[in-house]
């Protein structure tokens, strides 16, 4: 059994990869709320900095990308909220169980998150525009919780794949 972790640890790598690609885009997104942010503010108290009318709503746009692409990163991290007040009365298997079960849970959201997420953006987005920028379709604005979803479900896949190797190996010895 030992051998067959072994060999699925190897693409530990690709986890690695994706989890820093996604950590640098909202790093970006960071910076580039914060220098938009600033400019319009700036661009309200001196006059020769503009303060374009899109900034407001490319910034909240920014803002929902940051939030959700950063909860699939804390899923890697393990560091959502959860309850573990009753933790240490709980046996070690049993809780391992536990924490299986709610990663199950967060994935199968994941999923639903992909699927009605991207009905939402094909449908509802298609049919707006933003009001700063006619041009431009809304779906940029629904995009974020497909695209979350796929984090989460590439982060989940690595999680109950851990919590299983941590239930296994322990039986093996």
């Amino acid at each position: 059994m030992s051998a067959l972790f072994n060999t699925l640890d190897k693409i530990k790598p690709i986890y690695d990869v994706t989890y820093k690609i996604i950590l640098f885009i909202c790093k970006v997104l960071l910076c580039g709320d914060i220098l938009i942010t600033s400019m319009a503010v700036l661009g309200r108290y001196v006059s020769f900095i503009p303060d374009p009318a899109w900034s407001e709503e490319i910034v909240l746009t920014l803002m929902a990308y940051m939030a959700v692409l950063s909860a699939a990163l804390a899923i890697r991290r393990g560091a959502h909220i959860r309850m573990t007040a009753f933790d240490r009365y709980l046996s070690d298997g049993l809780l391992k169980a536990l924490d299986l079960l709610a990663d199950i849970a967060v994935f199968a959201l994941a999923w639903i998150m992909i699927i009605v997420g991207f009905q939402y953006a094909a449908k509802i987005g298609s049919i707006g525009t933003y009001v700063s920028m006619p041009s431009v379709s809304k779906f940029w604005l629904y995009f974020p919780v497909p695209l979350a979803g796929i984090a989460m479900v590439v982060f989940e896949i690595e999680a109950i794949y851990n919590h299983i190797k941590s239930i296994c190996i322990k039986e093996e010895k």
